[in-house]
């Protein structure tokens, strides 16, 4: 029986994990992400699934490692092999080959209706997802009418993009109401190229929601553009919605998110 490989669209928890190589162990630092990575799917197979990806358009030299697990409860496991306690990281000098403090962890758990206030804003009649087995909450597939198939997700994605945006407090419901909308019209009109999902950040600032968009290769960046740039009528409604009650001031998307708060990292699989 082959064990199941977890991603970004069916998993209960996607950690992104980021790190600086230094300069001189660039070529070093990467091959052993990779070997690292193998062993450790290796040794977790139906457990959790590790991704290693190296950021593009960005810093030079930083990766990314997506941990897909389908709870919280399984990072603390993993958490030694990641450091390189055993394995082939273990006998090198692993943490040597990485700037001093640059390793991070983001704990991103999918957004579904209910979560955080979403019941306030939504349409009368929305369903609520109940949790798939053997995870916690459901997974982002569940965001998007679009089959497995018809999407893409980590394991498949070409290339991503990480954006995260900050919601204002008093418009935090309307602010996730809004991003599931403008992730499903990507879904529905660019099947097979363009594939994006919501999720919670945990342990970091309150109601600080992620989008990961999941693209079959850099080029396929013109079609999100286009898309954009050619709305339809059903894409412009989302954007000219007054989404926002009118005993709360009114208006459209752009009250609903702190200043400055939205930006994207991208980045490739590691070869």
């Amino acid at each position: 029986m082959t064990a199941l490989t977890f991603h970004s669209t069916n998993s209960g928890v996607v950690v992104e994990r980021t790190a600086q190589l230094k300069q001189a162990h660039r070529a070093e630092g990467r091959r052993i992400a990779l070997e690292q990575a193998a062993y450790l799917n290796e040794k977790f197979a139906g457990r959790t699934t590790v991704t290693v990806h190296e950021e593009t358009f960005g810093t030079r030299d930083r990766l990314h490692w997506l941990i897909n697990l389908p709870r919280l409860s399984g990072h603390r496991e993993l958490a030694g092999l990641l450091d390189g306690d055993e394995g082939p990281a273990a006998g090198t000098d692993w943490p040597g080959m990485f700037v001093d403090g640059s390793f991070s962890e983001t704990a991103l758990i999918p957004q579904h209706w209910g979560m955080y206030g979403t019941d306030e804003a939504l349409p009368e009649g929305t369903v609520i997802d109940a949790a798939a087995p053997d995870l916690r909450v459901p997974p982002a597939q569940r965001q998007t009418s679009m089959s497995a198939e018809q999407t893409l997700n980590s394991s498949t994605a070409g290339w991503m993009i990480h954006r995260v945006a900050q919601p204002k407090y008093a418009f935090r419901a309307e602010a996730r109401l809004f991003a599931r909308k403008i992730t499903e019209s990507i879904n529905t009109r660019l099947p097979g190229i363009a594939s994006s999902f919501l999720y919670e950040e945990a342990f970091g600032p309150a109601d600080r929601v992620h989008w990961l968009i999941h693209m079959k290769s850099e080029d396929a960046y013109y079609d999100l553009i286009d898309m954009h740039m050619r709305m339809d009528e059903a894409t412009r409604a989302i954007y000219l919605d007054e989404i926002i009650a009118p005993e709360k001031g009114g208006g459209t998307w752009n009250r609903l998110f702190v200043e400055q708060s939205m930006g994207d990292v991208s980045f490739a699989p590691l070869r």
